[in-house]
């Protein structure tokens, strides 16, 4: 049985199956473990979401920034309209509730103790120590399958507050949450977030470094894998996978290989869908 992680696919289902097809994915013994962000501006998005449901207990995903933007349009929740085009084809399916229900299901942190990696879309802050942001994470989730969707989605966009105190509460504290697991690229010695850079390695002011380069970050001894940040071109280092290779952009769609000693990379290249000036980040 392998067992396979795999970056952001923003809707780029051909691109999927070519991986799948290339690794010969076999879902009655093998498992994939989807790092976020399955849909928007690529041009199957619905294909997608279809195609990882119907996995089902051969994929694991967690939610990323595109994940929940998609769910708050669901919920009615009307924002940056023009960026929208290419969720449209899920909110007019058939199967639209059916798919958006299971999709509001899905956790924000997955940690496998026998594979011995932890998953999630973005990164966590350096206060966290995997325990804690398992934690954090399943006070996220557990608003999200409760009758409190939409005043979670009223309450989701934000970039404050950008640093973490363990007497957040409310809101504040739940979208600094989210923030973290699906927005997080740089931040400071003491946590503070900046959620607007979004430079490769070096590109950041000296006051702010990449999540993972912190010093004494509570985490660094637990492999972790990652995507969202694409212009970090696949950067591996100690207990560090990122995986997000823009596939989107003209990239490749990266498939890590998790159940043997040594992780090992697979990549399809990919078309390229849209133009990386344009990108528009919606929450």
């Amino acid at each position: 049985m392998a067992t396979y992680a795999i970056g952001d696919i923003q809707g780029c289902f051909d691109e999927l199956q070519q991986l799948l097809k290339q690794i010969d994915f076999n879902p009655e013994t093998d498992h994939l473990w989807f790092a976020g962000d399955l849909v928007n501006r690529g041009p199957k998005s619905l294909e997608v979401l279809r195609f990882v449901k119907g996995l089902g207990e051969s994929a694991t995903t967690v939610l990323g920034n595109h994940d929940l933007h998609l769910l708050a349009l669901w919920r009615g929740f009307q924002r940056n309209a023009k960026e929208n085009d290419s969720l449209a084809p899920i909110l007019n399916a058939a199967d639209c509730d059916d798919l958006l229900e299971w999709l509001s299901q899905q956790p924000l942190m997955h940690h496998d103790a026998d594979l011995g990696y932890a998953l999630v879309h973005a990164g966590l802050p350096p206060q966290w120590s995997i325990k804690k942001a398992l934690k954090y994470a399943a006070e996220v989730e557990a608003v999200l399958t409760s009758n409190r969707l939409d005043e979670f989605f009223t309450n989701m966009y934000g970039d404050k507050p950008n640093r973490w105190s363990k007497n957040l509460e409310g809101w504040e504290r739940i979208r600094f949450i989210v923030n973290c697991f699906t927005r997080i690229r740089f931040c400071t010695a003491r946590g503070k977030l900046n959620l607007k850079m979004k430079g490769g390695l070096g590109s950041a002011t000296e006051e702010y470094l990449p999540w993972f380069q912190i010093p004494g970050r509570k985490s660094r001894k637990h492999p972790i894998i990652f995507g969202h940040w694409s212009t970090l071109q696949g950067h591996y280092e100690e207990n560090i996978y990122a995986i997000d290779t823009g596939c989107l952009w003209g990239g490749s769609l990266t498939a890590l290989r998790i159940d043997t000693p040594l992780a090992i990379t697979h990549e399809c290249h990919c078309h390229e869908f849209q133009k990386p000036d344009k990108v528009n980040y919606l929450i």
